[in-house]
């Protein structure tokens, strides 16, 4: 009876360190990756960190959060961290990535996109408010996304960024000027084919005042209508789409 006693002490100490032991190991990964990710890495710092954090798979998620959630660590180290608990955790991630869409610092706004791309999220009320996030950059990715996941439905959201006055150079003494972001958005439309956008973007292509983003709205009704139009002379690509125009009049 006392062998049996002795015998039953004696596993329940081995199966008690073997836990704690495993605790201590996902303790030191967490320290370790997180130590690591705590100052200014080189590019050749920064990809054994990333077969390191890939190697722990499950076990260097703590550490990841950790350096997601705290500011303490360096910007383009939360950005690493966001890419790579999405890589480790794969679609189980994207609830907790989420969150981040709505963080107040941009950078990890535009990387948690960046990783719900990625991951194949298609969460149509992230992405259009996205559209109007404060930062160009996040609107600009969030226009990326919905084109590559192929998110027509948000097309009249897309449309609606040409009125957003955010997009556009302003101020005193400076003539309004369409940004970067605006040709962005009109060869979206042309990618999604939002077919109502196809008279207005023909009114537009006849108007001089339109002819810097020319080229896209070109590219856009091509898409739209699946015709091919001329690519090079301005002059013969408003005729062409003019006849478009004339031949789409009913009388």
């Amino acid at each position: 009876m006392k062998t049996i006693l002795l015998l039953l002490i004696s596993l329940s100490m081995s199966f008690s360190h073997a836990k704690i032991n495993k605790i201590s190991t996902k303790s030191l990964i967490t320290e370790r990756i997180e130590k690591k990710l705590s100052k200014e890495l080189s590019k050749k710092d920064l990809t054994l960190v990333k077969k390191e954090v890939i190697k722990y798979k499950g076990k260097s998620v703590p550490a990841l959060v950790n350096v997601m959630k705290n500011d303490k660590f360096p910007d383009k180290n939360r950005w690493l961290a966001t890419f790579l608990l999405g890589r480790v955790m794969g679609k189980k991630s994207i609830p907790f990535i989420t969150k981040f869409t709505e963080h107040p610092n941009w950078v990890l706004r535009l990387a948690s996109m960046k990783s719900l791309l990625a991951l194949g999220e298609k969460n149509k009320s992230l992405y259009k408010r996205g559209l109007k996030d404060p930062s160009m950059l996040v609107r600009y990715q969030s226009l990326e996304n919905i084109k590559d996941l192929g998110m027509s439905e948000l097309a009249p959201s897309v449309w609606s960024m040409l009125y957003d006055k955010r997009n556009y150079y302003s101020g005193k003494n400076v003539k309004t000027k369409r940004q970067h972001i605006v040709k962005k958005v009109v060869k979206t439309i042309g990618d999604l084919k939002f077919k109502k956008a196809e008279k207005p973007l023909i009114k537009m292509i006849l108007d001089k005042k339109y002819e810097d983003i020319l080229p896209e709205m070109n590219y856009a009704l091509s898409k739209i209508t699946e015709k091919k139009a001329p690519q090079e002379n301005k002059s013969l690509i408003k005729r062409f789409w003019k006849k478009h125009q004339i031949a789409q009049m009913t009388f």
